[in-house]
């Protein structure tokens, strides 16, 4: 495929993210690939992905995005087991979708960026139903930690939106307009008279 060319596949049924990576299994072949989900949008000074692919350099395997989120919320989220928690790269050895509150492992959540290995098909194409009823990525990447392959969590620098809410969607609207020097002022400005009225009808 030359550069710069752009494929496509439909998903025809809504199975789950894992299915839908292995609907892609013929065009990415036997080559690592990323898997970027458009509904987390990350505002970073260096995009996410691009920290993740200088961490992969170092660890090679495959590796997930990842980010602290309150434990009340770990049901909605892909939670990891990590070994050790110093650096921003962690050795994942477990990982649930959407557990059970209470059950969780930790409170790190994995977040829509992945590199991952083609070995990954493997697992997809032998899993069944999982969380949800779907086919869950995270099952088949949990395959690859029992195994032994590497698998790791990369912290990354910068404030992740989520754009499948509403409420996120116009938070990442707000914050990346503020963001912009020839719209800040004016929005602000917006933004402080829409406070002082909420305030003032109270």
């Amino acid at each position: 495929m030359d550069s710069g060319a752009i494929a496509y596949i439909r998903q025809h049924k809504a199975l789950g993210l894992g299915h839908a990576v292995w609907c892609a299994r013929r065009l990415i072949g036997n080559e690592p690939f990323a898997v970027i989900l458009p509904d987390d949008v990350i505002a970073a000074e260096k995009p996410c992905l691009q920290q993740m692919v200088e961490a992969y350099s170092e660890t090679g395997g495959s590796m997930m995005a990842a980010m602290e989120v309150p434990r009340h919320k770990t049901d909605a989220y892909g939670i990891l087991d990590v070994a050790e928690r110093d650096g921003n790269v962690m050795p994942v050895q477990g990982m649930v979708e959407k557990p059970e509150r209470g059950t969780e492992p930790s409170n790190l959540a994995v977040i829509g960026r992945y590199i991952l290995t083609p070995s990954i098909f493997d697992h997809i194409g032998k899993q069944k139903f999982g969380a949800g009823g779907e086919i869950q990525l995270t099952d088949a990447i949990a395959k690859e930690i029992e195994l032994g392959n590497p698998v790791n969590g990369l912290r990354f620098d910068g404030q992740r939106f989520d754009c499948g809410s509403k409420a996120g969607f116009l938070q990442a609207t707000i914050s990346f307009a503020l963001s912009r020097e020839d719209l800040r002022e004016e929005l602000a400005g917006y933004l402080h008279e829409l406070v002082a009225m909420d305030r003032a009808a109270q």
